[in-house]
Protein backbone atom coordinates (compact mmCIF):
# COMPACT_ATOMS: atom_id res chain seq x y z
CA UNK A 1 0.00 0.00 0.00
CA UNK A 2 2.31 2.47 0.98
CA UNK A 3 6.24 2.76 -0.68
CA UNK A 4 8.31 5.28 1.60
CA UNK A 5 6.44 4.53 4.86
CA UNK A 6 4.97 1.61 6.93
CA UNK A 7 1.77 1.46 8.86
CA UNK A 8 1.18 -1.29 11.73
CA UNK A 9 -1.56 -1.06 14.49
CA UNK A 10 -1.59 -3.31 17.66
CA UNK A 11 -2.76 -2.99 20.65
CA UNK A 12 -4.37 0.69 20.57
CA UNK A 13 -0.99 1.81 19.12
CA UNK A 14 -0.34 2.70 14.99
CA UNK A 15 3.34 3.03 14.73
CA UNK A 16 4.14 5.14 11.13
CA UNK A 17 7.83 4.83 10.09
CA UNK A 18 9.13 6.75 7.57
CA UNK A 19 10.87 3.99 5.62
CA UNK A 20 13.83 5.56 3.61
CA UNK A 21 17.04 4.86 5.46
CA UNK A 22 19.55 4.92 2.51
CA UNK A 23 18.38 8.33 2.70
CA UNK A 24 18.77 8.96 6.27
CA UNK A 25 14.65 9.00 6.13
CA UNK A 26 14.47 12.19 3.89
CA UNK A 27 11.22 13.16 2.88
CA UNK A 28 9.82 13.52 -0.86
CA UNK A 29 6.35 14.35 -2.14
CA UNK A 30 5.46 10.68 -1.81
CA UNK A 31 6.08 10.55 1.68
CA UNK A 32 4.30 13.56 2.87
CA UNK A 33 1.46 12.13 0.91
CA UNK A 34 1.96 8.47 2.22
CA UNK A 35 2.44 10.37 5.90
CA UNK A 36 -0.64 12.44 5.66
CA UNK A 37 -2.80 9.48 4.23
CA UNK A 38 -1.47 6.96 6.92
CA UNK A 39 -2.05 9.47 9.61
CA UNK A 40 -5.73 9.51 8.50
CA UNK A 41 -6.13 6.00 8.70
CA UNK A 42 -5.01 6.08 12.36
CA UNK A 43 -7.61 8.48 12.87
CA UNK A 44 -10.24 6.48 11.47
CA UNK A 45 -9.52 3.52 13.15
CA UNK A 46 -11.53 3.27 16.02
CA UNK A 47 -9.24 0.90 17.85
CA UNK A 48 -5.88 3.28 18.04
CA UNK A 49 -5.58 5.30 21.17
CA UNK A 50 -1.91 6.57 20.32
CA UNK A 51 0.18 7.27 17.41
CA UNK A 52 3.79 6.93 17.06
CA UNK A 53 6.36 8.24 14.68
CA UNK A 54 9.77 7.18 13.70
CA UNK A 55 12.13 6.50 11.39
CA UNK A 56 13.49 3.74 10.01
CA UNK A 57 17.09 2.03 11.31
CA UNK A 58 19.34 4.11 13.59
CA UNK A 59 20.53 6.49 11.77
CA UNK A 60 17.34 9.60 11.46
CA UNK A 61 14.36 10.31 12.33
CA UNK A 62 13.83 11.91 9.57
CA UNK A 63 16.84 14.26 7.83
CA UNK A 64 14.43 16.58 6.27
CA UNK A 65 13.44 17.23 2.93
CA UNK A 66 15.32 15.10 -0.31
CA UNK A 67 17.73 17.71 -1.90
CA UNK A 68 18.03 15.30 -4.53
CA UNK A 69 14.42 15.17 -5.23
CA UNK A 70 14.49 19.35 -4.86
CA UNK A 71 17.26 20.09 -7.12
CA UNK A 72 14.49 19.61 -10.09
CA UNK A 73 12.11 22.20 -8.53
CA UNK A 74 10.82 24.94 -10.14
CA UNK A 75 9.17 28.16 -9.01
CA UNK A 76 6.07 27.06 -10.07
CA UNK A 77 5.97 24.11 -8.04
CA UNK A 78 6.19 25.94 -4.27
CA UNK A 79 2.17 26.36 -4.54
CA UNK A 80 1.53 22.76 -4.84
CA UNK A 81 4.56 21.62 -2.06
CA UNK A 82 3.32 23.75 0.48
CA UNK A 83 -0.16 22.94 -0.01
CA UNK A 84 0.88 19.33 0.83
CA UNK A 85 2.87 20.43 3.51
CA UNK A 86 0.06 22.11 4.95
CA UNK A 87 -2.09 18.96 4.25
CA UNK A 88 0.08 16.47 6.77
CA UNK A 89 0.61 19.39 9.36
CA UNK A 90 -2.72 20.36 9.28
CA UNK A 91 -4.06 16.12 9.29
CA UNK A 92 -1.48 16.03 12.40
CA UNK A 93 -2.74 19.26 13.95
CA UNK A 94 -6.08 18.24 14.31
CA UNK A 95 -6.07 14.55 14.58
CA UNK A 96 -7.82 13.91 18.21
CA UNK A 97 -5.60 10.86 18.90
CA UNK A 98 -1.78 12.20 20.37
CA UNK A 99 1.16 11.37 17.97
CA UNK A 100 4.50 10.50 19.64
CA UNK A 101 7.59 11.05 17.90
CA UNK A 102 10.08 8.36 18.59
CA UNK A 103 13.55 9.89 17.64
CA UNK A 104 16.81 8.22 17.16
CA UNK A 105 19.74 9.53 15.31
CA UNK A 106 19.17 13.15 13.34
CA UNK A 107 16.00 15.05 13.36
CA UNK A 108 16.74 18.05 11.41
CA UNK A 109 15.23 20.49 8.87
CA UNK A 110 11.96 19.25 7.61
CA UNK A 111 12.15 16.28 9.84
CA UNK A 112 12.33 18.63 13.20
CA UNK A 113 9.51 20.60 11.82
CA UNK A 114 7.43 17.16 11.37
CA UNK A 115 8.56 16.58 15.19
CA UNK A 116 7.41 19.88 16.35
CA UNK A 117 3.39 18.73 14.66
CA UNK A 118 4.09 15.75 17.16
CA UNK A 119 2.34 16.06 20.74
CA UNK A 120 5.43 14.78 22.58
CA UNK A 121 8.88 13.21 21.62
CA UNK A 122 11.22 10.70 22.91
CA UNK A 123 14.99 10.51 21.60
CA UNK A 124 17.74 8.22 22.11
CA UNK A 125 20.69 10.02 23.54
CA UNK A 126 22.52 9.67 20.10
CA UNK A 127 20.10 11.98 18.37
CA UNK A 128 20.66 15.11 16.55
CA UNK A 129 17.96 18.14 16.31
CA UNK A 130 18.12 21.38 14.35
CA UNK A 131 17.12 22.84 11.45
CA UNK A 132 19.13 23.58 8.36
CA UNK A 133 17.08 25.43 5.88
CA UNK A 134 19.40 28.30 5.53
CA UNK A 135 22.38 26.06 4.46
CA UNK A 136 20.84 25.12 1.21
CA UNK A 137 18.80 28.38 0.00
CA UNK A 138 15.69 27.12 1.73
CA UNK A 139 13.60 28.41 5.39
CA UNK A 140 11.42 26.24 7.63
CA UNK A 141 8.26 28.37 6.89
CA UNK A 142 6.69 25.14 7.16
CA UNK A 143 6.18 25.35 11.25
CA UNK A 144 9.29 26.17 12.52
CA UNK A 145 9.05 29.32 12.30
CA UNK A 146 5.56 29.71 13.90
CA UNK A 147 5.84 26.64 16.65
CA UNK A 148 9.57 26.63 17.35
CA UNK A 149 9.28 29.81 19.86
CA UNK A 150 6.22 28.27 21.60
CA UNK A 151 8.51 25.88 22.46
CA UNK A 152 11.84 27.10 23.17
CA UNK A 153 11.65 30.80 23.47
CA UNK A 154 11.81 33.24 20.86
CA UNK A 155 15.50 34.00 21.86
CA UNK A 156 16.45 30.33 21.48
CA UNK A 157 14.14 29.69 18.21
CA UNK A 158 16.26 32.50 16.37
CA UNK A 159 19.47 30.95 16.99
CA UNK A 160 17.89 27.75 16.35
CA UNK A 161 17.31 29.21 13.06
CA UNK A 162 19.67 31.78 12.01
CA UNK A 163 22.74 29.58 12.45
CA UNK A 164 21.40 26.10 12.02
CA UNK A 165 23.41 24.58 14.34
CA UNK A 166 22.69 20.82 15.89
CA UNK A 167 21.45 20.39 19.48
CA UNK A 168 21.69 17.10 21.17
CA UNK A 169 19.25 15.23 22.59
CA UNK A 170 20.06 16.59 25.90
CA UNK A 171 20.09 20.41 25.00
CA UNK A 172 17.25 19.67 23.03
CA UNK A 173 15.28 18.60 26.59
CA UNK A 174 16.95 21.18 28.55
CA UNK A 175 15.68 24.02 26.16
CA UNK A 176 12.06 22.06 26.24
CA UNK A 177 12.32 20.94 22.38
CA UNK A 178 11.54 17.56 23.59
CA UNK A 179 9.98 15.22 26.54
CA UNK A 180 12.52 12.62 27.17
CA UNK A 181 15.96 11.45 26.84
CA UNK A 182 17.01 8.04 26.99
CA UNK A 183 19.65 5.22 26.03
CA UNK A 184 19.13 3.94 22.58
CA UNK A 185 18.56 0.63 23.67
CA UNK A 186 15.64 1.80 26.18
CA UNK A 187 13.85 4.06 23.10
CA UNK A 188 11.20 1.48 22.59
CA UNK A 189 10.79 0.60 26.03
CA UNK A 190 10.17 4.07 27.05
CA UNK A 191 7.64 4.82 24.32
CA UNK A 192 5.90 1.51 25.00
CA UNK A 193 5.65 3.15 28.66
CA UNK A 194 4.38 6.12 27.90
CA UNK A 195 1.40 4.79 24.98
CA UNK A 196 0.10 2.69 27.69
CA UNK A 197 0.38 5.46 30.50
CA UNK A 198 -1.83 7.27 27.80
CA UNK A 199 -4.30 4.53 26.87
CA UNK A 200 -5.22 4.33 30.50
CA UNK A 201 -6.97 7.52 30.49
CA UNK A 202 -10.25 8.16 28.86
CA UNK A 203 -10.08 8.41 25.19
CA UNK A 204 -13.00 11.36 24.93
CA UNK A 205 -10.92 13.31 27.64
CA UNK A 206 -7.47 12.88 25.77
CA UNK A 207 -9.10 13.70 22.59
CA UNK A 208 -10.70 16.78 23.72
CA UNK A 209 -8.24 18.09 25.55
CA UNK A 210 -5.69 17.76 22.37
CA UNK A 211 -7.97 19.97 20.46
CA UNK A 212 -8.60 22.27 23.11
CA UNK A 213 -5.08 22.74 23.67
CA UNK A 214 -4.89 23.24 19.48
CA UNK A 215 -7.43 25.62 18.92
CA UNK A 216 -5.75 28.11 21.53
CA UNK A 217 -2.13 27.86 20.45
CA UNK A 218 -2.83 27.62 16.41
CA UNK A 219 -4.58 30.45 15.42
CA UNK A 220 -1.45 32.53 14.91
CA UNK A 221 -0.73 29.43 13.16
CA UNK A 222 -3.30 29.20 10.44
CA UNK A 223 -3.47 32.99 10.88
CA UNK A 224 0.18 33.62 9.04
CA UNK A 225 0.07 30.97 6.52
CA UNK A 226 -2.55 31.69 4.71
CA UNK A 227 -2.22 35.55 3.72
CA UNK A 228 1.60 34.87 3.39
CA UNK A 229 1.13 31.50 0.81
CA UNK A 230 1.94 33.07 -2.17
CA UNK A 231 5.41 34.63 -0.81
CA UNK A 232 6.30 31.55 1.52
CA UNK A 233 5.75 29.36 -2.35
CA UNK A 234 8.10 31.59 -4.04
CA UNK A 235 11.56 30.29 -2.10
CA UNK A 236 10.91 26.99 -3.87
CA UNK A 237 13.18 27.01 -6.82
CA UNK A 238 14.10 30.34 -6.92
CA UNK A 239 17.93 31.11 -8.09
CA UNK A 240 19.19 31.18 -4.40
CA UNK A 241 17.19 28.04 -3.75
CA UNK A 242 18.54 26.56 -6.37
CA UNK A 243 22.42 27.17 -5.67
CA UNK A 244 21.66 26.18 -1.82
CA UNK A 245 20.47 22.80 -3.68
CA UNK A 246 23.63 22.83 -6.24
CA UNK A 247 26.25 23.35 -3.81
CA UNK A 248 25.12 20.84 -1.07
CA UNK A 249 24.96 18.31 -4.12
CA UNK A 250 28.79 19.25 -5.53
CA UNK A 251 29.81 19.19 -1.56
CA UNK A 252 31.11 22.67 -1.77
CA UNK A 253 30.18 26.02 0.28
CA UNK A 254 27.07 27.52 -1.15
CA UNK A 255 27.73 31.25 -2.81
CA UNK A 256 24.28 33.18 -1.23
CA UNK A 257 26.87 36.66 -0.83
CA UNK A 258 25.72 36.96 -4.78
CA UNK A 259 21.89 37.40 -3.49
CA UNK A 260 22.66 40.05 -1.10
CA UNK A 261 21.35 42.95 -2.70
CA UNK A 262 18.35 41.75 -3.70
Amino acid sequence: MFEDITYASQGGVATITINRPEVRNAVRPKTYEELTEAMKKAGDDPEVGVVVLTGAGDKAFCSGGDVRDQSARKPYIGRTHMRRLFALSSTMRMLDKPIIAKVRGFCVGGGNEINLFCDMTIASEDSKFGQVGPRVGSVPIWGACQLLARYVGERKAREILYTCRLYTAQQSLDMGLINQVCPADKLNEEVDKLCQEILDKSPQSIRIAKLALNAGSDQDFYASYFPNAELLASIYGNDENMEGIRAFLEKRPPNFRKFRTR
